[in-house]
């Protein structure tokens, strides 16, 4: 693979390296843009975030996260959800560009999109011959339709991963395409989707179950991947969360009671829970990749 010669740009547009004077115990990052080939074999980059020490003469064993993009803002977005977090737990995160059948920024879910995902690991340590990947601890983390394709490469590639975290996922794209009329540009969505999965709900019922993380209920409950699902009850993008990630929640455990799943419920704006100054610290914390942060409290009744 072909290291893209954007780091210095990106950094500097993140504003993630330390400035002059900075203090020298302050944690930062680095981001480097890689090239990988898509399914479709369309070329498209992949942006990985390191901690600013680790490199070719410092590389031990780091853990990954996978992380893919929300629906129509790409990874640009997801990399500033992230902030510093990468430097103060020590751990990397890639961010897929994506690549859907048809669409990029819109995958939603697309079975050659969750193959690229799962070669995300290779693809970083061909690209980078230094980086050393732990592969007992891999996981993916995503929000919206990132959050989506997180769910689906649970069910898809369970021995891939260590943990994942969903923050406010469709979990039903016929449900999703129906919503899609009452919300705003709702028909240009609704057109959208047509062009990435192949057609309607009713013209192409299995395309829009493919892309549903709920039809893969029974594989993530039995995945064996420790799983948080987060969402919303005032969530106006993905509406009526409860018959979405709510729904699948409650389809996991009554599917396999013993399922390493957990939810947390708010009533926080849509994915906003998902940043670095959110909950992102906590989720990540519940899975050793950060040091112990205070999570929502029971009630779910809290604002980010």
């Amino acid at each position: 693979m072909k290291i893209a010669g954007l780091a210095a740009a990106l950094d500097a547009l993140l504003g993630v390296v330390a400035p002059a004077g900075a203090t020298a115990h302050r944690p930062t990052v680095r981001v480097i843009a890689i090239s990988y080939q898509a399914h479709d074999g369309l070329m498209r980059r992949a942006f990985l975030i390191l901690p600013s020490w680790y490199g070719p003469t410092d590389h031990p064993p780091i853990p990954l996260v996978i992380s893919p993009h929300g629906r129509g803002v790409g990874a640009w977005t997801n990399i500033r959800r992230w902030g510093r977090l990468p430097a103060v737990g020590g751990f990397a995160v890639i961010n897929p560009e994506g690549q859907g059948r048809a669409l990029t920024l819109y995958s939603w879910g697309d079975p050659g999109e969750i193959h690229d995902l799962a070669q995300m690991p290779d693809i970083a340590a061909d690209a980078l011959p230094w980086l050393h990947v732990d592969r007992q601890r891999v996981y993916a983390f995503g929000g919206s339709m990132g959050g989506q394709e997180t769910l689906l490469l649970v069910a898809r590639y369970p021995h891939l991963l260590a943990g994942a975290a969903s923050f406010d996922a469709p979990t039903n794209m016929a449900a999703r395409y129906r919503a899609f009329v009452r919300q705003p540009f709702g028909s240009g969505l609704q057109r959208l989707a047509r062009s990435e999965i192949g057609g309607t709900p009713s013209s192409d019922p299995r395309g829009y179950e493919l892309r549903s993380p709920l039809d893969w209920a029974r594989k993530i409950a039995f995945s064996g991947v420790p799983l948080q699902i987060w969402w919303s009850r005032r969530d106006r993008t993905v509406v009526d969360q409860r018959q979405e990630s709510g729904l699948l929640y409650r389809l996991i455990k009554r599917l396999n009671p013993s399922a390493p799943v957990s939810e947390f419920v708010g009533i926080w704006a849509h994915t906003s829970e998902m940043k670095s100054h959110g909950y992102l610290p906590y989720a990540l914390s519940r899975f050793g990749l950060m040091p112990p942060r205070h999570g929502p409290p029971p009630s779910g009744r809290v604002v980010v």
